[in-house]
């Protein structure tokens, strides 16, 4: 009994884990190797492990043959006679066992390293087959080694890579430490399985509220929509498919507890949660959160809305960097333009001016008006919308005049635009000029300037002004008083005349 190859064999087994079939068949190719590197590369060679004992046998096998043809594989009928006697037969297969002990260094060193190769694939194999079906999963390992700003990562049996784009910006990993991450591909190359990972995925940030939220775990919280921008700020839209369960509040916890646990983990990210809605209008509301939306206008065929706030809002819907609108489309999956309530009422006042019916293009006739507006398309925007093909079936026209027709539509609704961006601007540069602080700083002086400080402002130069002397509010009050009281002398005198009179 070889009890070493069995022990051998089972310390393989189980630190590679790694099935024990394949360990003895991978050890199998390997004597056939070493018996074939002995006796010719074409020598037909059984080897055999067995599986109790150990006992390992290896034997040349050759066909008897009338014809030689090929004698690594054959042998004449006579030959094999001489050694085997006179019962062996054409087309009896003949054994010959072939001692270990005779292979010879290079053939064992060559079985050896059939059969760390063999271990080897069946390595790659199993762990390939172990971490394709874990995309998508978050996993704990060990910092190994920082290259390049790319993080190598020790999962125990295998090595990670956490690639410089899929990390949290500004975040910093030292060798040693432990990270989480999640695994976002499994790419089975030539040097073995390579586990990609990722701290930037919006998935990440799903899953991790998936761990701490037990009612997203159970399904009753739902979240919907996840926008990210790693490291800084992102927004969850979440549903409650119960009405008992606020899914808010789910996702927060008690004094916060939940949220703060998916911030610390991603370096302090901050996460807005607001409620999901199948209503597109609400749910781009809530996503601008915390600005407050005046109104939204809805353009379904090009998935864009037209966000109205008040001027004081403008700057929290955009945000830091423009952040919040730009969390906000991605989380709604629209296209969103925000305009101030101010920008958007003077926009539309020019528009209704400067704006050109269909009949007013260049080129338009009443004939080719008519029949556009009998097709259904009513205005310029209308008709620059409308692909070529159908402009041809509808209007009745040919593909030269319908091209010709687009073009001139494009290029008149650009100019279109064109003016109104340009009056737009102008209007509300012009606004911004005219505005003055609340309090007027003339109304707190004497009045207009006098001669010599009129022309000292002409000539660029800072008036000199005797220095008034200051008064009390005391003092002001009772000035104020005493005209009063003269006042009522002048009118009480007045009266009295009259009364004489």
């Amino acid at each position: 009994m070889d009890y070493n190859v069995l022990d051998a064999l089972a310390m393989i087994t189980r630190e590679k884990n790694i099935d024990r079939q394949i360990v003895l068949e991978s050890l199998v190719a390997g004597l056939q190797s070493a018996a074939r590197k002995k006796l010719g590369a074409d020598a037909v060679i059984d080897a055999r492990v067995d599986e109790s004992t150990g006992e390992m046998t290896v034997e040349h096998v050759k066909v008897v043959v009338d014809n030689l043809m090929d004698e690594d594989a054959e042998i004449m009928l006579e030959e094999a006679r001489e050694e085997f006697g006179d019962e062996v037969q054409v087309g009896d297969e003949l054994r010959w066992e072939l001692p270990l002990e005779e292979f010879g260094r290079n053939a064992i060193l060559v079985a050896k390293q059939i059969l760390v190769q063999k271990v080897r694939e069946a390595e790659r194999t199993n762990i390939f087959e172990t971490y394709k079906d874990r995309v998508n999963e978050i996993i704990t390992g060990t910092v190994q080694q920082v290259d390049r700003g790319n993080v190598l990562v020790n999962l125990g049996r295998v090595e990670a890579m956490l690639p410089w784009r899929e990390q949290i910006r500004g975040e910093k990993s030292h060798q040693g430490s432990t990270i989480r991450a999640l695994i976002i591909e499994v790419l089975d190359s030539a040097k073995g399985p390579q586990i990609i990972l990722s701290r930037s995925h919006p998935e990440f940030l799903r899953i991790l509220f998936a761990q701490e939220v037990p009612e997203i775990q159970e399904g009753i919280v739902e979240i919907k929509a996840v926008a990210r921008e790693p490291g800084t700020r992102s927004k969850i839209a979440v549903v409650s498919h119960d009405d008992r369960v606020d899914a808010v509040g789910s996702c927060v916890g008690m004094k916060g507890s939940r949220v703060q646990a998916v911030t610390r983990e991603l370096a302090g990210e901050r996460i807005d949660i607001v409620p999901w809605s199948a209503e597109p209008s609400l749910l781009i509301s809530r996503a601008l959160s915390p600005a407050e939306v005046n109104t939204i206008i809805l353009r379904d065929d090009l998935h864009e809305a037209t966000v109205v706030v008040n001027d004081d809002q403008l700057s929290k819907a955009i945000g830091k960097e423009g952040k919040n609108v730009r969390l906000a489309a991605k989380l709604t999956e629209w296209k969103i333009d925000l305009v101030s309530s101010r920008e958007y009422h003077i926009r539309q006042r020019v528009r209704q001016e400067v704006w050109m019916e269909l009949s007013e293009m260049t080129g338009m006739t009443d004939e080719l008006a008519a029949a556009l507006r009998g097709a259904g398309i009513t205005s310029i925007e209308h008709l620059v919308n409308t692909p070529l093909d159908e402009l041809e079936e509808l209007a009745g026209l040919g593909e030269e005049k319908a091209i010709e027709l687009f073009n001139t539509a494009n290029a008149t609704l650009d100019e279109l635009e064109r003016i109104i961006d340009t009056t737009v601007a102008e209007e509300l540069a012009e606004l911004e000029a005219n505005e003055r602080p609340l309090i007027d700083e003339s109304m707190l002086g004497d009045g207009a300037p006098a001669d010599g400080e009129a022309a000292a402002a002409a000539a660029g130069e800072a008036p000199e002004r005797a220095a008034a002397p200051l008064i009390s509010g005391g003092q002001l009050f009772a000035d104020f008083d005493a005209k009063v009281s003269e006042l009522a002398d002048e009118d009480g005198a007045a009266d009295g005349g009259d009364a004489e009179d």
